[in-house]
């Protein structure tokens, strides 16, 4: 087959501008690149297009600017499209009935391109998005595993709380949206104590952790077989909740780290996984969650630019099945 002028497919929305830092390079190594945000341009004027026979797949993506031929896509980042909503025209049952055959449809062309890389497959995302999963999968690859009992038994919670020598914490299973009157609410790892526990815990599962005697947190960007970890020094307890408040820098990986991170990423099947760990005074490094399509342009410029590159270089390259 003649690679020669392969695209690349980018599923993001229009103000991803993370996705601009990698698209630049595609474009600096003439690598054509199509953008689609499947869950709007849809509904704006671009058309999908995918027919199957005994044999043989054909498609057609056509969009305002471009016609894309989906047996010659060479690879395809999923980085943050937008929801399957259905037409903005429709309303009630016929918006959801929409948005439903969207995602069962265009979500299921889209993630079955032959011969195309996926960083990451959608379908490999999801399933490593649950963090119960996340955590089954790091004890068997090795990691440090704070102890951690997810429940909607709040006896058990209470019980698994008070025993925790250096306190608990509690943490969503998902980051679901949440607002109070009207004004979006984040839900940010904090503290708990075994008496703060009521019996609105059995509405649903909840997450409680053994609080890590951490000297700093570390966040391990990974693409392929390329690692680029930063030291995160906050005086909160979730940094993510006042970033300005936190300083970066680069920070080796220690080999039986590196080890366990190629063991998760092959049993989730993905090229790309954001690890955030929990680093001990004893310099242990507790796995407390991997987010397979994280953020990454926040950190220090050296590491960005690194994790770009190493992007880039995945979706240029051409998989042959």
């Amino acid at each position: 087959m003649n690679h020669q002028g392969r695209s690349v497919l980018v599923l993001t929305n229009v103000s991803d501008v993370t996705a601009d830092a990698v698209l630049r390079l595609l474009a600096e190594r003439r690598v054509p690149v199509v953008r689609l945000d499947p869950g709007t341009d849809l509904h704006a004027g671009a058309s999908l297009t995918a027919a199957y026979r005994t044999g043989s797949q054909r498609g057609t993506l056509r969009t305002s600017s471009r016609e894309l031929d989906l047996t010659a896509v060479r690879s395809v980042w999923v980085r943050r499209p937008s929801p399957y909503q259905g037409p903005p025209h429709l309303d009630g049952q016929e918006r959801r009935f929409a948005a439903s055959q969207a995602f069962w449809g265009t979500g299921g062309v889209l993630a079955s391109l032959p011969g195309a890389h996926y960083v990451n497959h959608p379908w490999h995302n999801r399933a490593a998005e649950h963090k119960p999963a996340q955590l089954a999968t790091a004890q068997r690859c090795g990691f440090h595993v704070p102890d951690t009992l997810i429940t909607d038994n709040a006896d058990e919670a209470r019980e698994f709380t008070a025993r925790q020598a250096d306190g608990a914490v509690y943490k969503p299973v998902w980051n679901t949206p949440y607002s109070v009157s009207g004004h979006a609410q984040a839900v940010w790892v904090r503290e708990v104590r075994d008496h703060e526990i009521t019996e609105a815990v059995t509405a649903c599962p909840h997450m409680f952790q053994a609080r890590v005697p951490k000297a700093f947190d570390t966040r391990l960007t990974a693409v392929g077989g390329r690692l680029f970890a930063a030291r995160i020094d906050s005086p909160e307890l979730d940094w993510r909740h006042r970033q300005d408040r936190m300083r970066c820098s680069p920070i080796d990986v220690p080999t039986p780290v590196a080890e366990s991170v190629a063991r998760y990423l092959a049993a989730f099947q993905l090229t790309f996984g954001a690890f955030d760990f929990a680093v001990t005074t004893e310099g242990t490094w507790y796995f407390l969650e991997c987010n397979p399509n994280g953020q990454w342009a926040w950190q220090p410029t050296g590491i960005t630019n690194g994790i770009a590159l190493a992007i880039a270089d995945q979706l240029e390259r051409v998989h042959d099945q």
